[in-house]
């Protein structure tokens, strides 16, 4: 069950947590029980720990949905990496601390934290924050605050996969749009068996692309990849191979 709002103090602290979040609760007991802590609540079960995990599937569930709609290339293993990427204790942690959570947070009195807060603690708050913006608002609610944080974590995890691994974006886009899987051609090679230096294109169906040089096979690869990706966008291509 929620907390029940007791003292003056309480409802100050709700009214700038809400001014700092840009929500407003129609029923702000649900924002005082996520920001409770065990060791300030009277018993186990008036904490944040239920809405920690609730929250925890919606946060999930607003993610995957994004994703899902954000990366239609993308197939279910990508979907997973990036969502684990996005959707991490560390994230949630220091979005927390970003919102300065901590500063709202009823603790036992015991619990009064000088100096850092720990970041397990930023974490769960930032979870059961989430949780309690669903009860109170619905999934129209909770949506967009998420996204609010969570969309740049999103579009930065997906342009750095993209960056790491072209191989893998050209397989996407060739069987997306030529029903075809591309294949790497060994085109040449040359230098002394300690430093050689490989060319490499790729070929999609029967047609090849600008071909790029890599100090090994695998940069090669991811070169020519990107070559290929540039031509089939009409762009100009990153690697001249000659």
């Amino acid at each position: 069950m929620p907390q029940e709002l007791t003292l003056p103090k309480d409802s100050e602290i709700l009214e700038e947590c809400q001014d700092t979040i840009g929500y407003r609760f129609n029923n702000p007991t649900l924002l005082r029980a996520a920001l409770t802590h065990t060791s300030g609540a009277n018993t186990r079960l008036a904490s944040n720990e239920r809405l920690e995990f609730l929250g925890d599937a919606i946060l999930g569930l607003v993610v995957c949905e994004q994703l899902f709609q954000r990366f239609p290339e993308y197939q279910e293993g990508d979907l997973t990496k990036v969502k684990s990427a996005v959707v991490s204790r560390r994230t949630c942690a220091r979005i927390s601390k970003l919102l300065n959570l901590g500063d709202f947070l009823f603790l036992g009195k015991g619990m009064h934290m000088h100096g850092i807060m720990p970041a397990n603690l930023l974490a769960d708050v930032f979870e059961s924050l989430v949780a309690a913006i669903y009860l109170d608002g619905g999934l129209e609610a909770v949506r967009p605050f998420i996204l609010k944080y969570i969309g740049p974590e999103i579009e930065e995890v997906a342009e750095g996969a993209h960056a790491g691994n072209y191989k893998s974006h050209l397989q996407q886009v060739a069987q997306r749009e030529f029903n075809e899987t591309p294949q790497y051609q060994l085109l040449d090679e040359k230098g002394p068996d300690h430093s050689k230096c490989f060319k490499v294109a790729a070929v999609i169906g029967r047609h090849p692309y600008a071909a790029a040089w890599g100090r090994n096979k695998k940069e090669a690869e991811q070169k020519a990849a990107m070559n290929a990706l540039a031509q089939i966008q009409n762009e100009a291509i990153p690697f001249k191979a000659d």
